[in-house]
């Protein structure tokens, strides 16, 4: 029989635990996966990396599965997280320009993969803590919100509904008791490495990692366009911390908007050296601004910060992190040699 919810573990395992990451051939799933690596959480005794096509190779002090498969597969799944799993973080998702322009993808990795994580979930002896990566493309509100923590999720894409749905499936799966869900509505991420993708928010990583190595980009958008940002250092604590925390304070609602930092593209760009500055160039797309215009630019945070949140820095700081983290790796991996100290300036 199922536990409710006043009958589940509400604080994170830190006894012997295997840990599942989907999407773990991600860049967040990887620096994530490297973390526990390094023995951020001492209790894990074994990993899985499952996504699409297999993950590369990494070198820890436990067991390291790395598995290729769909993640709306329920057999798949049930291999991906086995007997013993104490902690699941869920970030396998289509992006959401791809998620937008492809209804039945979207449907099929965004909303049906949670499902298959339930139902994993479900076959397990003991109910695992779950993070989901949601985001603030369930909210609507447009650049003149600024939405307290119990706003209404009214999403203005495909990518936001689905996640915003697969949300509530997730809060009923906690209150049934197959698990002890955690929902993070993440910020946009930036600076995300290696080379733009699908995403419709790519642009917010482009405008400042593209001149970094020299190279023009577009930007699709005004430079008075306001965004909701985290740096990949600062979504990786909060997914350790979401992992350890108590959730008895969550009660019934499993969504949390962690406290990123609301900024324009105009103060982006103003980080950046006039040099690299101008290699970022205006290029109205309608497309792209149909879809980001919806996404609000800044929230209260205030349940976040009291859960333990650590806020996010200033964008300084983000472009430090990624020069140091991942610069060097961008630029091997574009083929591009190191100059001015990686760029470092």
């Amino acid at each position: 029989m199922a536990r409710t919810l006043a009958g589940l573990p509400t604080r994170g395992n830190l006894g012997v635990m295997h840990i599942t990451i989907l999407g773990g051939g991600g860049f967040l799933g990887r620096k994530l996966a490297q973390r526990l690596a390094a023995g951020a959480l001492p209790g894990c005794t074994g990993l899985t990396l499952f996504d699409l096509h297999e993950p590369a190779p990494l070198d820890a002090p436990f067991p390291v599965r790395r598995l290729a498969g769909d993640v709306a597969d329920p057999a798949q799944l049930r291999a991906a997280i086995p007997p013993g799993t104490g902690l699941v973080v869920h970030l396998a998702a289509v992006v959401s320009a791809a998620a937008e322009a492809d209804f039945d993808l979207g449907l099929r990795v965004n909303l049906h993969g949670t499902l298959a994580v339930i139902e994993a979930c479900r076959a397990l002896p003991s109910p695992p803590r779950v993070i989901f990566t949601s985001s603030v493309a369930s909210f609507g509100g447009g650049q003149s919100a600024h939405l307290p923590d119990d706003s209404r999720q009214l999403p203005a894409n495909s990518y936001g509904a689905q996640k915003a749905a697969a949300e509530l499936l997730l809060q009923d799966a906690t209150r049934k008791g197959f698990m002890d869900a955690v929902s993070i509505r993440l910020p946009t991420v930036i600076v995300r490495p290696g080379r733009p993708n699908k995403a419709a928010s790519s642009f917010v990583s482009s405008i400042l990692r593209e001149p970094l190595l020299g190279l023009e980009t577009p930007l699709p958008v005004g430079e008075d366009f306001a965004v909701w940002v985290c740096s990949p250092r600062r979504a990786v604590e909060w997914f350790l911390h979401a992992a350890t925390m108590d959730t008895t304070p969550l009660g019934l609602d499993r969504g949390v908007n962690p406290p990123g930092l609301s900024v324009t593209v105009g103060e982006m760009l103003a980080a950046l050296t006039p040099t690299e500055r101008a290699l970022v160039k205006p290029e109205p797309d309608a497309h792209v601004a149909a879809i980001v215009a919806g996404w609000p630019a800044s929230f209260t945070a205030d349940r976040a910060r009291a859960l333990g949140f650590t806020p996010q820095e200033g964008v300084a700081d983000i472009l430090a992190a990624f020069r140091e983290d991942d610069l060097g790796a961008t630029l091997a991996e574009r083929g591009m040699a190191a100059t001015r100290t990686e760029r470092g300036l």
